[in-house]
């Protein structure tokens, strides 16, 4: 394109430009892009009261009384970032810097305390643990400050939950649903390409459809849990859109080696549950409506009384961490049994 631009025009613009430099008169936008070039990296960190924090496992310092530490000009690639706390469980996880950019990251160091005591029981019809979850109020929907929501989990609301129920502790297993056929001489569904011939007993089931998830629960003595009651559990008390680190608690997408795993080789949340979040995704009982939580009752929401699919709810162990909330809910066709990423849990008042 220069070659059509006459000679003395290029020569008299850099000598424009040569004077501007030498006056200090540069144009705005010269002087933004140059500022913009010159502007240092930074990494802003959220997280507990005078966590220490490493980077590349140096000492740079501790976190304000708001949880809050700066580290200006870090190098622009990646970084191995370590928080720690006395009395907390120690943060590891990589973080990328650009050139000029802010990058902000939250780290929630969860406490070293043995969880609660809960009371677990065993069912003897499929010989899974239930654990045993009191009534109570929870929020329901997106979380606070969850920017990853859908329109579907909003808006967030109250709910209370009348009467304690059992839930299964895990996913339902291949192994109990292999009792479930033995017992009442149904046939088990095809197995995908990640469990073949059923081999890995400890897997979740999938390949269920909702009919097929009812009639299981039914048959143990229980039911598919509400949706409210789901999300009660998994929340496990918590107002956060996880109830710990991501890499702690689930399989997904980025650690799952693109299939199912073994039940309960995940952190369980504060009621001793395995798997709520990643793995699979479990059916509920309710009928999916996107708009339910405009008019959703406050006590013991049942779903809608009608409707096209049927809601799953906490992820599986292909979709990308956005999809692995607690709040986050999905319509799938309860008639499908091909599905390499659906299995459940049942739920029942006295197991």
């Amino acid at each position: 394109m220069l070659a059509h631009v006459p000679r003395r025009f290029l020569f008299c613009s850099l000598i424009f430009l040569i004077s501007l430099l030498a006056n200090g008169q540069l144009h705005p936008w010269v002087v933004r892009l140059k500022a913009e070039a010159a502007k240092p990296a930074q990494l802003v960190i959220q997280t507990s009261s005078s966590a220490e924090v490493y980077l590349d496992d140096i000492f740079r310092g501790k976190a304000s009384s708001e949880g809050r530490l700066v580290i200006d000009n870090p190098q622009p690639r990646e970084h191995a970032l370590r928080v720690s706390l006395a009395g907390k469980r120690e943060s590891r996880q990589n973080v990328t810097i650009v050139a000029g950019q802010e990058t902000r990251i939250e780290v929630l160091l969860e406490s070293n305390a043995p969880p609660s005591p809960v009371e677990t029981r065993r069912n003897s019809e499929d010989g899974l643990m239930y654990v045993w979850i009191p009534p109570g109020n929870s929020m329901m929907g997106c979380s606070p400050e969850d920017d990853a929501c859908f329109d579907n989990e909003k808006p967030a609301h109250q709910v209370t939950i009348t009467r304690g129920f059992w839930i299964g502790q895990t996913p339902v297993t291949v192994g109990a649903y292999k009792r479930f056929t033995q017992a009442t001489k149904l046939q088990i569904p095809r197995a995908p390409s990640s469990n073949s011939s059923w081999i890995h007993e400890e897997m979740p089931i999938v390949m269920v459809s909702w009919e097929n998830a009812r009639d299981y629960c039914e048959w143990m003595g229980g039911r598919l849990p509400t949706e409210a009651e789901w999300e009660y559990a998994a929340r496990g008390g918590s107002t956060e859109p996880l109830y710990g680190l991501i890499d702690e608690i689930a399989w997904y997408r980025q650690n799952s080696l693109d299939q199912t795993h073994d039940v309960a080789e995940k952190r369980a949340n504060s009621f001793g549950l395995y798997d709520m979040l990643g793995n699979v995704l479990e059916w509920v009982n309710d009928w999916y409506e996107v708009n339910y939580y405009e008019k959703s009752p406050t006590q013991d929401p049942q779903g809608p009384s009608r409707g096209q699919c049927h809601v799953t709810r906490g992820g599986a162990w292909e979709f990308p961490p956005p999809y692995i909330r607690v709040s986050r809910r999905r319509g799938d066709n309860s008639q499908d049994i091909g599905c390499v990423n659906v299995g459940f849990r049942c739920v029942g008042e006295d197991l």
